[in-house]
């Protein structure tokens, strides 16, 4: 198949006589007569619209996803401190663990059936019921524990601006303590 770039000796001369001959594709010699041509201010406004356009699509649908990842994880996380908490409590014949120094060390260590933590043996026979910690609140990145404000009651709201959970040693419930929770 012949080379399409390579031009006739003819046609090399009648475009020098025009005025109109390129010596390489990326180089032009003929800008002042208008042969050669780049984008117009129009065509590169109809190129910035259109990326705005498809930005404007794209950009929210990522938004949306974020925030479904970050309820889905909470609910997972909620899930697993509930379900960890009424074990310990089936274990220790009804106690509940106890929040110490913003953190509930009875679910993180070993512990004997009174609640006493302890080196993981016969002694101390019972968890840790969260090998690696608390997990974090999805929507603040924290893992520590407040008291909620109203023992004995669902709360209505942060207990504080701390994030992290929120905790009522009376009931065992644990919520989560950040605002978007509660609307």
């Amino acid at each position: 198949m012949a080379n399409r770039h390579v031009k006739s000796p003819v046609t090399l001369e009648a475009e020098k006589n025009l005025g109109i001959y390129q010596e390489s594709p990326n180089r032009c010699r003929a800008w002042r007569k208008g042969i050669c041509r780049g984008l117009t201010l129009i065509e590169v406004l109809i190129v910035v619209v259109i990326m705005a356009i498809l930005a404007a699509v794209v950009i929210p649908q990522f938004a949306t996803s974020t925030e479904d990842a970050r309820a889905s994880t909470l609910q997972f996380n909620l899930h697993t401190l509930r379900s960890q908490i009424e074990l310990y409590r089936i274990q220790h014949f009804g106690r509940l663990p106890e929040i110490v120094n913003e953190d509930l060390p009875q679910l993180t260590n070993a512990t004997n059936a009174q609640g006493e933590i302890g080196t993981p043996g016969p002694d101390y026979p019972y968890g840790p019921y969260l090998q690696n910690g608390l997990p974090p609140n999805p929507y603040d990145g924290k893992n520590r524990v407040v008291q909620v404000t109203t023992p004995g009651q669902v709360p209505t709201a942060p207990a504080d601006n701390g994030g992290g959970w929120q905790y009522d040693p009376t009931t065992g419930g644990i919520y989560p303590n950040n605002p978007e929770y509660f609307q």
